[in-house]
């Protein structure tokens, strides 16, 4: 991964979302994950809680029955 690789952005729209989803899914096709003390293993830990964020906020999961 290169340095420019390393940039991280916030999660503000469903493109941000497809992007961030496009770039945490190289790490899910590597062989195995990152090192989590590696610069690479921190991007993954970050991008991971970028989506989980956009995902909590935006397309929130309701308790069952509330449809």
């Amino acid at each position: 991964m290169s340095k420019t690789d390393l940039n991280l952005r916030p999660i503000r729209d469903e493109a941000d979302h497809q992007a961030a989803l496009q770039r945490v899914e190289a790490f899910f096709d590597a062989p195995e994950e990152p090192d989590p003390q590696s610069d690479e293993g921190a991007v993954f830990e970050a991008l991971v809680t970028l989506i989980e964020a956009y995902e909590r906020k935006h397309q929130p999961v309701l308790p069952r029955g509330t449809i």
